[in-house]
């Protein structure tokens, strides 16, 4: 199972990242890290749109 995460593996760096961060600073963590995943797919969305305006304008 090379180069796949299975449950236990991500239920360890979960409760690694608790014990570093604390459940107050992991939640805001998660929140920020949510927010630029968005942010992320709404600019590469935005970028291809971008692209099919220019291919229909030449």
């Amino acid at each position: 199972m090379e180069g796949k995460l299975g449950i236990w593996e991500i239920l360890l760096i979960v409760g690694i990242a608790l014990l570093l961060f604390g459940p107050s600073k992991f939640a805001t963590l998660g929140k920020s890290l949510g927010e630029g995943l968005r942010n992320f797919k709404s600019a590469m969305k935005h970028d291809d749109k971008s692209d099919e305006e220019e291919e229909k304008k030449s």
